[in-house]
């Protein structure tokens, strides 16, 4: 069953290591990491499911890794040294892809060691306080947004039924242009993706999420319109209030973190 469910932004700049003094302009973010971390902990998670825009994705078809065993690595931000071990939960992602493929939802399986930025640095904040944990990582697609909602859903199914005690992340940056900031300059269509996205997810408005303009979307720079609906789609029928815990956007990229609480 799912006793925990969170958004949250994955900038390398909030690992120690590769923010250095820039951590200083997130501290309200690491501080609703910790609040994020806290309520994992108090969860009891067995297996953490987390959904990277940065995994290897393919155009027509949702994945999951089934390396037996991974390591997340920052090695591209110049880090060789920072990593996060753990193990899949083989007998989850088999359950995933089984039910999937009976519904006719394109899912298919990979197998990499190497987890992506995406998964690691929520990973590396977020189970320090964890044992014995296992993970499995979802990749979405280029299919459409209506698609990802329902990839959610028919995974939520999946993970309800199970007896082990499951967390969802979705890792998600929104838009890279939302302010004078950002590394190439804002864009007013910035502005309007991630003020969409902090609104819909609060309100749970799925329709609203889904029917967001595709050159809007494009145009914001964004990394995390897929994996949110993925989200969405996970916790649709669940009792609940979604709480913005945070957003900030200090570097021109708007970085929400969002916790559901179940009722």
């Amino acid at each position: 069953m799912i006793v925990f469910s969170a958004i949250v932004p994955h900038s390398p700049l909030l690992i120690p290591t590769i923010g250095r003094n820039e951590r200083e302009k997130l501290t309200d973010t690491l501080r609703a990491y910790t609040e994020i971390e806290h309520a994992l902990y108090a969860a009891k998670p067995e297996t953490l499911v987390v959904i990277s825009p940065h995994a290897h994705m393919y155009p027509d078809s949702f994945s999951g890794n089934m390396c037996e065993c991974f390591e997340g690595v920052l090695k591209e931000f110049g880090d060789h040294s920072t990593t996060i071990k753990t193990s899949v939960d083989f007998l989850l992602l088999d359950h995933i892809h089984r039910a999937l493929r009976e519904e006719q939802i394109p899912f298919t399986l990979t197998s990499q060691q190497e987890l992506d930025y995406g998964c690691t640095v929520p990973l590396l904040l977020l189970t320090t306080k964890l044992t014995h944990w296992k993970c499995v990582p979802l990749a979405p697609s280029l299919l459409g947004p209506q698609a990802h909602y329902e990839f959610g859903r028919e995974v939520a199914r999946v993970l309800q039924r199970e007896n082990r005690r499951i967390a969802v992340l979705a890792s998600a940056d929104l838009s890279h242009h939302v302010n004078a900031q950002s590394p190439q300059g804002m864009r007013p269509e910035g502005i309007a993706f991630d003020t969409a996205i902090r609104s819909a997810v609060v309100t749970r408005h799925h329709a609203e999420l889904i029917g967001l303009d595709a050159t809007m979307c494009d145009k914001a720079g964004q990394c995390g319109y897929q994996p949110i609906l993925a989200f969405m789609g996970m916790i649709a029928d669940v009792s609940g209030i979604m709480r913005e815990v945070c957003y900030e956007a200090p570097f021109g990229v708007g970085y929400m973190t969002a916790l559901f609480e179940q009722t």
